[in-house]
């Protein structure tokens, strides 16, 4: 990552419309200007499933419960995940198709779960265990909240299903901790994290998905505590939370940390976690971990003060960043290299009170106030960021109003609304432009979008989408306890034993293979060459399907790089346009494999133990100057 200092950019104008609370049927509320096509936020709350037999249905919506996550593939692909109400309401997972919302499955519920989607047809949930296993120590109960897997896909019958089921016994050195954060990279490349591992351990707890089978890959170098996740330009993102007791090696005393996984820049390996620039610095547990969106276009993070502060409150603000090409300085938008930028922090304003200067805060947000989630706007450079109090954040009060606020790259704050009465916000969420969603503490859905798009939606064809089935079982996992059989054995005291098999025919030894298997490597025959003066070709073959990306940096800064492209094995070639005034002085080459690589004995081939180097050589602009090659 690319890390520049620059000055805070200052709060020009704050917008704040707070608005009265909305009626039940009808709850809406205007948050139109002209460039947003008349577009309004307002309560579309699915209605409830039908009842068992004999019970009448009331024909009204009802908050569907506390939602852990909602999440889009797409406009039309939608997806949430619940705890059910107690009541009409079971825990599970609700389907969006572009028009309406149905209840897809009363299975792989969570207490406050999460949903990554890893295709058109395919996400994953982090739900709540089942009951069932036996008491630990003390009569404790297993644990059970948002500590399982469930891996959702079309099946055989070209419906959902849930296909994998992953768990674990309680009270093992092997069971899964509490998981709240999910995000795939692709189909064959999802991660799950969670709490620190338990001591003598050191490390955070994360599961990997590889396309064939979920692995343990906990980050070890530090101990904290995976929040959140995202990914963006195809690098996973995660929040960590900061707390007192921690094993901190890098980053003591400094937030917020973001742990970057970046394959590409680190030889496969995840970097260490790095400190956000333009962040205040403040004690480990001042401000809350950071809350995480990404969109095509940019990264956002935003983070607030801790409930519980013990230092000045100068040191723990609401505060926005954002990681992108694009950003606002000097009154209009530019484009570069990526960097974090912070857009937002509370002006602080001096004042004279009894003859003394002080300073505050002037913030357009009520005091108390955290952001609960971001998501950015597509095909804007805004975002939406949700906010809830710190007693919401430890008991949800039902009739709650949801504060919602618009805030731009340039830092300028807008459409800053109150929705309704029906819990704090919880998650918000934009598949396309002007078309978001935002949940509640109490399960009920606001939706953004202008008339025109509510009246002629384009709900999704596929079968999967369009069904009216439900999915009421789930597929077994290691923490369902063994049951012992209640039948006796069948009774073959009086039958006559089998005759004993003749003796095993013993083997020749086979002879050791004098040749080892080797892994070829990724990369081969690659060759750079010039070509109309400032366009850099580089050749190379790949072994396998590989995502790369080539790099070129002057120093340590970024002054050309190529888009990031996913290959099949076979030779290929990449055009860099390289700027005479800024000649680079290395090339990187990052690579990364999306298969297994091959393996090839060695009396096949010698040449398959080479390997590339990611640094590449190439002429000095200073040369081709005096030759008279570049102009």
């Amino acid at each position: 990552m690319i890390r520049r200092r620059i000055g805070t950019h200052t709060l020009r104008s704050v917008v704040a419309a707070l608005l009265l609370a909305v009626g039940f049927s009808m709850a809406t509320v205007s948050a139109a200007s002209a460039s947003e096509e008349n577009a309004e936020w307002r309560l579309e709350q699915p209605m409830p499933p039908t009842g068992p037999p004999g019970v009448e249905a009331t024909g009204l919506p009802v908050g569907i419960g506390a939602i852990g996550d909602i999440e889009f593939w797409s406009p039309n692909r939608g997806a949430l995940i619940t705890a059910g109400n107690g009541g009409s309401i079971t825990p599970g997972v609700w389907l969006y198709n572009g028009s309406a919302w149905r209840e897809l499955a009363t299975k792989c519920g969570a207490t406050d779960g999460r949903i990554a989607w890893a295709g058109p047809d395919e996400f994953w949930t982090i739900s709540d265990g089942r009951t069932g296993q036996a008491e630990g120590p003390n009569h404790r109960q297993a644990p059970l909240q948002d500590n399982t897997l469930c891996r959702f896909a079309v099946g055989a019958s070209g419906d959902l299903e849930i296909v994998d089921s992953y768990a674990t016994l309680g009270f093992q050195s092997t069971s899964y901790p509490a998981m709240h954060a999910a995000a795939c990279i692709g189909p064959e490349d999802c991660w799950f994290g969670g709490e620190k591992l338990e001591a003598p351990q050191i490390g955070a707890f994360e599961l990997h998905w590889n396309g064939h089978t979920l692995l343990r890959e906990p980050y070890l170098d530090e101990g904290h505590t995976v929040e959140a996740a995202a990914v963006f330009e195809g690098d996973l993102y995660e929040s960590l939370r900061l707390a007192e007791g921690d094993r901190d090696l890098k980053h003591k005393n400094v937030y917020p940390t973001l742990l970057l996984d970046n394959p590409l820049a680190n030889g496969g390996e995840v970097s260490a976690p790095e400190t956000l620039p333009e962040l205040p610095e403040s004690p480990q547990d001042a401000l809350e971990p950071l809350v995480l969106g990404a969109d095509e276009g940019a990264l956002w993070a935003a983070t607030g003060p801790a409930a519980e502060v013990n230092e000045s409150p100068k040191q723990a603000v609401v505060t926005v960043a954002r990681y992108s090409q694009e950003q606002y300085e000097f009154h209009e938008y530019l484009k570069g290299a990526p960097r974090w930028k912070t857009v937002f922090e509370p002006t602080v304003v001096k004042e004279r009170v009894e003859g003394e200067v002080v300073e505050r805060e002037v913030s357009p947000f009520p005091e108390g106030f955290v952001p609960s989630s971001i998501a950015p706007e597509p095909n804007t450079t805004d975002a939406w960021l949700a906010m809830e109090s710190h007693a919401d954040q430890g008991q949800p009060f039902p009739t709650a109003p949801a504060l919602i606020a618009r805030i731009g790259a340039d830092g300028i704050v807008s459409n800053q609304v109150e929705l309704g009465t029906k819990g704090a916000a919880s998650h918000v969420t934009c598949p396309a432009e002007h078309d978001c969603w935002l949940v509640t503490t109490g399960g009920w859905l606001f939706h953004y979008a202008t008339q025109n798009e509510r009246e002629h939606p384009e709900p999704a064809t596929d079968p999967a989408f369009t069904g009216e089935y439900l999915i009421t079982s789930r597929p077994t996992d290691e923490s369902l306890p063994e049951v012992p059989s209640v039948t006796l054995p069948e009774n073959d005291s009086g039958t006559e034993e089998a005759p004993a098999p003749p003796p095993a025919k013993l083997e020749k030894t086979p002879v050791a293979e004098p040749f080892l298997n080797v892994i070829v490597p990724l990369v081969s025959d690659v060759h750079t060459r010039l070509v109309d003066r400032t366009t850099l070709k580089l050749s190379f073959r790949l072994s396998v399907k590989a995502r790369v990306r080539l790099i070129a940096q002057r120093k340590h800064a970024i002054v050309a790089s190529t888009a990031r492209q996913t290959l099949a094995a076979g030779s290929h070639s990449l055009l860099l346009r390289l700027n005479v005034r800024r000649w680079p002085t290395k090339l990187d080459f990052q690579t990364r494999a999306l298969a297994p690589l091959k393996t090839v004995s060695t009396r096949e081939s010698g040449s398959a133990t080479e390997s590339v180097s990611t640094s590449l050589r190439f002429l000095n602009a200073h040369g081709l100057l005096s030759a008279g090659l570049l102009h």
